[in-house]
């Protein structure tokens, strides 16, 4: 299958799990909080993450995906989801666009982004540790990915490096890693322990999954110069006009495009040997390439 294939069918899974599980979770909820936290989720974007979760698992076990590895990749985009509300506030990039539609905090208010934000969070951990078995170290996993080390890290040194027209490669690299690509390899380790894989195994994974998050940090980067915004559902432009520290800005669009084909081409390396490979690499391919 290609990769728009693949994420098609891991997408129609996810989505009914995540409705499914929002419906539970949100019962008790205060509606104004339930309403924001439902717009950030449903409908969603490509579903890369989740994506991820499902072919690794499957590539490890040879065995379609456990329920353990749905709710672990819906668990996962909750993560994604919480992490964009929080990006597009005002004191972050301060975007008005999201998936062709306003913003959270521009639909809803700062506060109530806020506090979707933190609850989507919250929730992702809930739903890994319920997770028989294997629910402890997923939700360890996560939660390494999502805190100050990686995501939360990552953003940060992005806002600190903001302003500076000419970023070091190094310190470009070291926000990709934690913005971007920590999460995609909490996803694909998460999804090698939901196939019953070796500590090598999840290992490796982890790795294919950095190479992957950071081809598609890189693909965003060249977008946000080349993109179509009617595809992206967002304004193109805004990195440059932000002086945002960007692969683009620390080394050009050529060296930029070539950077993330050799970490597609680096992620493709570490599926080697493994029988099932071939959707692995077509995601690696389909995220240093993609057009949206």
């Amino acid at each position: 299958m290609s990769a728009e294939e693949i994420l098609d069918v891991s997408r129609a899974a996810v989505e009914t799990e995540l409705a499914r599980g929002l419906e539970e979770a949100l019962r008790e909820v205060p509606v104004g909080l339930k309403e924001a936290m439902r717009y950030a989720v449903l409908p969603g974007g490509k579903r890369l993450r989740p994506a991820v979760v499902l072919a690794v698992a499957r590539a490890v076990s040879g065995k379609p995906p456990a329920p353990a590895a749905l709710r672990f990749a819906a668990a996962v985009e909750l993560v994604h989801c919480y992490s964009l509300i929080h990006d597009d506030l005002p004191a972050m990039d301060d975007d008005d666009l999201r998936r062709g539609r306003p913003t959270v905090h521009r639909a809803f208010g700062e506060a109530a982004a806020i506090l979707a934000g933190d609850a989507l969070l919250t929730e992702a951990f809930a739903w890994t540790a319920a997770i028989p078995e294997i629910g402890a170290a997923l939700t360890v996993e996560l939660a390494q990915a999502a805190g100050a080390a990686g995501m939360v890290g990552g953003q940060a040194l992005d806002v600190a490096t903001t302003g500076n027209r000419a970023p070091a490669m190094e310190m470009v690299t070291r926000i990709h890693e934690g913005k971007t690509g920590a999460l995609f390899a909490a996803a694909a380790a998460g999804g090698a322990r939901c196939g019953d894989g070796s500590a090598e195994w999840v290992e490796r994974m982890r790795r294919y999954g950095l190479a992957l998050g950071m081809a598609f940090q890189a693909s965003d980067d060249l977008l946000d110069i080349t993109g179509n915004p009617a595809l992206r559902g967002k304004r193109v432009g805004r990195d440059a006009e932000r002086q945002k520290p960007t692969l683009v800005a620390a080394v050009g669009l050529p060296k930029a495009r070539a950077r993330a084909e050799e970490l597609s081409r680096a992620a493709s390396e570490w599926v080697a040997g493994l029988p099932g490979r071939a959707p692995l690499i077509e995601l690696a391919l389909y995220a240093a390439g993609r057009s949206r």
